[in-house]
């Protein structure tokens, strides 16, 4: 388990500044080590310090919680409060957040244990290709009536080779694979959770049962049944198991536009309606069993961050009681135009390799100077300033309309260089990032 330095290191190759939330994040998920030390009694009674993130859009509230359960392969949800608002007493319970981050958990876990049985899946499943490509061969009845099977001939071996050598990839064969239905999502009034449940289960079996021939290609057949292996070899009950302490243990829920269901929060709903949110959340986050199509889930050790702009709102708007579910907190500031060129530049993923490398796809090279940089981070920060303020998500905006014409002309071409310049960005956007009409439409 990653210590809280370590952990806050890893963060900063995706997300620039905040350290105050990474901190709070990082020690966060290592006092959920800290507790698997603990004997008991005081396992138990050791809970979650759950987090509120405040500060504008775009600053990377949402990256900072996707991150770290994506680099801890924890199970994750990520989900607006609003949702639970936007058509009153008829909207989503609750209690669904447990069951999405439940399938989140139930996913995790399969494809983990897939990956332990991954070499004999592959294995079986190469079986099952060769003999597509070369019949078994035929027992031989000997005269005094036992039966023999030959060993594998010499075609079988050559043809196992050069599967395995990748030579068969692209031929094209004919054979029974799961078919590929539409995605059956089940919409049940309120309250009927257990019958959507049932439901959802007996489409999910229909559908494993049904096949279909189809022509496929040899490496994509390889995939299909090595994971139709892998499915028969793990144990479902095992896998539930794991899972719901997974969850229980591990589970990260994310819930944004918190400030949208305080008293002082922009909402359709009535303030009752908000307030009643508010409180369905409280048993969640304090610890309670919800019941999924897996079993029951406690929610006593999930970790809980959630986060809001509260520009008209404030977190003691929120009720008193949830406040004190969520006793850390911490304020994620504006981006500064040096956050924009690092997020510009510094990144693991940064926004400017981003582009180059979709733009290298189709033969064109593009190359920024570090005054281009500078130039860009600034428009964005400036028209940012000046509209609504959307932190990093300008960035995108920005980046679009600088390389449109390239991004137009790249492909017509065999190769093609561009050299972006402090000049080119000023020929690109200073006249739309001037006009506050123009950028708060276009920009």
């Amino acid at each position: 388990m990653m210590t809280p330095r370590e952990i806050v290191s890893e963060l900063d190759k995706y997300i620039v500044g905040q350290n105050d939330a990474k901190k709070a994040v990082a020690v966060a998920l290592r006092n959920r080590w800290r507790r698997s030390q603990v004997p008991e009694p005081l396992h138990s009674e050791i809970t979650p310090k759950n987090i509120l993130m405040i500060g504008p859009t775009g600053v990377g509230k949402t990256e900072i919680a996707r991150r770290l359960a994506k680099f801890t392969d924890a199970p994750f949800v990520k989900t607006e409060a609003t949702k639970f608002t936007e058509v009153g007493y008829v909207g989503r319970n609750v209690e669904s957040i447990i069951r999405d981050l439940m399938e989140s958990g139930m996913k995790l876990t399969r494809e983990s244990r897939k990956r332990r049985v991954q070499t004999r899946a592959r294995e079986l499943a190469e079986e099952r290709v060769l003999e597509l490509l070369v019949p078994p061969p035929r027992q031989i009845t000997n005269p005094d009536g036992s039966t023999v099977v030959p060993a594998e001939g010499a075609a079988k071996r050559r043809f196992r080779e050069q599967l395995r050598a990748g030579l068969l990839d692209e031929q094209v064969l004919e054979a029974e694979v799961p078919a590929n239905g539409p995605v059956v999502n089940m919409i049940t009034p309120e309250g009927m959770d257990d019958m959507e449940n049932q439901l959802q289960s007996i489409f999910e079996k229909i559908q494993q049962q049904r096949k279909e021939k189809k022509r496929l290609k040899v490496k994509e057949l390889l995939e299909i049944f090595t994971d139709e292996e892998a499915s028969k070899m793990i144990d479902k009950d095992e896998v539930t198991r794991e899972a719901i302490d997974n969850v229980e243990n591990n589970g990260i829920v994310f819930i944004d536009e918190i400030d949208k269901i305080a008293k002082g929060g922009e909402s359709s709903g009535a303030d009752v309606s908000r307030e009643g949110v508010q409180r369905d959340l409280l048993p969640l986050i304090e610890g309670t069993s919800v019941k999924t199509k897996y079993g029951w889930v406690r929610t006593d050790h999930i970790l809980f961050i959630a986060s809001g702009a509260f520009h008209l709102s404030k977190p003691s708007d929120l009720v008193p009681e949830l406040q004190g579910r969520l006793p850390i907190r911490v304020e994620l500031k504006s981006l500064t135009v040096e956050d924009f060129e690092r997020i510009l530049t510094a990144t693991d993923a940064s926004i400017v390799k981003q582009y180059q490398a979709l733009l290298a796809a189709d033969g064109a090279e593009v190359t920024f100077t570090p005054e281009a940089i500078r130039a860009i981070a600034s428009y964005a920060f400036d028209v940012n300033e000046r509209t609504e303020n959307i932190g990093a998500r300008r960035l995108h905006t920005v980046m679009e309309k600088l390389l449109e014409q390239v991004s137009f002309e790249a492909g017509n071409q065999s190769k093609m260089q561009v050299s972006i310049d402090q000049a080119y960005v000023r020929e690109r956007l200073g006249e739309l990032a001037a006009d506050e009409d123009l950028s708060r439409y276009v920009l």
